[in-house]
């Protein structure tokens, strides 16, 4: 009898369920088309989930799933899977985030050749019986020469560089974690921020994960700095543009068209306002993975991470635990959850194309096995530039690599005012951002940001407020958020010991609206504004 039972509840590849079942002690169901009603009845019987983007794992779903162990996802994106929930009862989460690259760079740069050339309209219009007057109306544009910005430099974004500099296009790059170095061996220029990559670009293509900061990262005012005539290529997320915008600069006759694999909405309304339009434009209904090689690739790699789970005990591209065994996470555990905190707080107040990342371990802590903690430093600190699910516990160095990012290590011997303290450092040239955590009791703490001492949670909605240290700065901030009605349920202040510099970090029980943020900024003394998300 088979020691553990795998579900496949949509179609992936024959190889993949061949070698999942061909495992000693795996039996395998191949169930595809459920209702989710059907599935929730059945869910309790297995240990293993094998899913697409089709089957929903909802919360609801997991907490029937009283055996299951782990759910791999045949492709990148997770959004079908309750990942907090999946955490909450011990399920592992498995993507596959290499298998699909080549098709959606490939999918990508197809649509940004069908756009320039207008191939969707032209093919309905000989269709229609339109024959010579398509030959007038759809002109099209050379790529050859074209400045080419490209947002978003991980594996996706880089092949589609590759294929651009074969057409002879100048490539210029934006990713907060893409080094000089890193960029000259890519042969692409660097720019700093989105605003200069796009300035003079006549085509960009995203390649960016979607984030409250990413969200709508391509506007009006962000349309207006490329060149007239310009293209704007998705294949990444919808909500990356603002769509309205978008069709308002193609009809103003600044941008000349797009080529969209992706909608802020999906399906897209039949009057969706993009799909009024005629020339340089075309749209595919999310195929970016869609190719015969992609498909077998990533069925093929979610049946091996299951077999191998579930035969050795190997964890790989897990998305929401590190790949470890119950010593190690007995030795280091407690700082995980730190240590995640510490990453993500430095994506925030470090800067675009950090040379290395230090992470640097002090008293008892020193002596232990800490190569985890520093990967998920590290992990949670690349989350914030990349794809959903493409950085995870295992893969992150290697994305590190690619990124021209160091990761070093170090120990150090020297008393603290802490038994035990962990502390991340981003560099960049001679720039030093610095934040640092230890546990007091059980409880985990950030007790250290750029050298200004704080006592914070690791978890919660945080604002941060660094300004000039003069008299009347905090009762402005307190106004203003009573005025916002933002409720404070924590503050923290700290200042620097010549007092020129003061920091109050509140955590609050509710997001700051953007207008607060604007006031705050634009106040005299204030000197950076950060809303964290920890």
């Amino acid at each position: 009898m088979a020691t553990y039972r795998v579900l496949v509840s949509d179609p992936i590849s024959e190889k993949g369920v061949e070698a999942l079942a061909a495992a000693p002690g795996i039996s395998v169901d191949v169930n595809t088309g459920l209702k989710p009603e059907e599935l929730l009845k059945i869910i309790g019987d297995y240990h293993g989930l094998v899913v697409r983007s089709e089957t929903k794992v909802t919360a609801e779903l997991l907490a029937a799933a009283t055996n299951l162990k782990a759910v791999g996802r045949a492709g990148v994106g997770v959004d079908n899977i309750d990942r907090k929930a999946a955490t909450d009862h011990g399920v592992i989460v498995m993507n596959t985030p290499t298998g699909n690259t080549i098709s959606t760079a490939e999918h990508a740069f197809t649509l940004m050749l069908s756009a320039a050339r207008n191939i969707g309209p032209a093919h309905s219009a000989v269709l229609k019986g339109d024959f010579k007057a398509a030959r007038k109306a759809y002109q099209g544009i050379e790529l050859n020469t074209k400045r080419l910005a490209i947002l978003g430099m991980g594996r996706i974004g880089t092949e589609f560089a590759k294929r651009a500099q074969a057409f002879n296009m100048t490539v210029v790059a934006y990713d907060p974690f893409l080094t000089q170095t890193r960029a000259d061996e890519l042969k692409v220029e660097l720019a700093a921020t989105p605003d200069e990559a796009l300035k003079g670009a006549d085509v960009v293509t995203l390649h960016v994960p979607l984030t409250p900061d990413t969200n709508r990262l391509i506007n009006a005012e962000r349309l207006a700095l490329m060149n007239k005539g310009a293209l704007v290529i998705n294949c990444a997320r919808g909500g990356l543009i603002d769509e309205e915008a978008l069709k308002a600069a193609i009809e103003s006759g600044h941008i000349a068209g797009a080529g969209l694999d992706v909608f802020e909405v999906e399906p897209p309304p039949n009057d969706h306002p993009l799909f009024t339009l005629n020339k340089h434009v075309v749209f595919t209904p999310h195929l970016g993975a869609s190719t015969n090689e992609a498909q077998e690739n990533v069925g093929i790699q979610v049946a091996e991470q299951l077999r191998d789970f579930f035969v050795t005990g190997e964890i790989r591209n897990a998305i929401n635990m590190p790949s470890l065994d119950a010593k190690a996470l007995a030795e280091v555990g407690p700082y995980l959850g730190l240590a995640r905190a510490l990453g993500k707080l430095l994506a925030k107040l470090g800067p675009a194309g950090p040379d290395s990342l230090r992470v640097s371990y002090h008293g008892a802590l020193a002596k232990k096995d800490t190569g985890l903690v520093s990967r998920t430093v590290l992990t949670a600190l690349l989350e914030a530039s990349h794809q959903e699910g493409q950085v995870n516990i295992v893969n992150v160095p290697a994305v590190a690599a690619q990124l021209g990012l160091d990761l070093v290590e170090s120990t150090i011997n020297a008393k603290t005012e802490f038994n035990e303290l962990l502390v991340a450092e981003l560099r960049k040239g001679e720039a030093r951002y610095r934040v640092a955590g230890t546990i007091i009791g059980r409880s985990p703490r950030i007790v250290e940001i750029d050298h200004l001492y704080v006592d914070c949670n690791i978890s919660g909605r945080f604002l941060l407020v660094e300004n000039d240290d003069r008299p009347g700065i905090v009762g402005v901030i307190g106004t203003a958020l009573g005025a916002a009605s933002v409720n404070i349920a924590n503050m923290d202040l700290s200042r620097t010991a010549d007092r020129s510099r003061a920091l109050t970090l509140m955590e609050v029980d509710s997001e700051p609206p953007a207008a607060l943020i604007d006031q705050l900024r634009s106040t005299p003394g204030i000197l950076r504004v950060l809303t964290l998300d920890l």
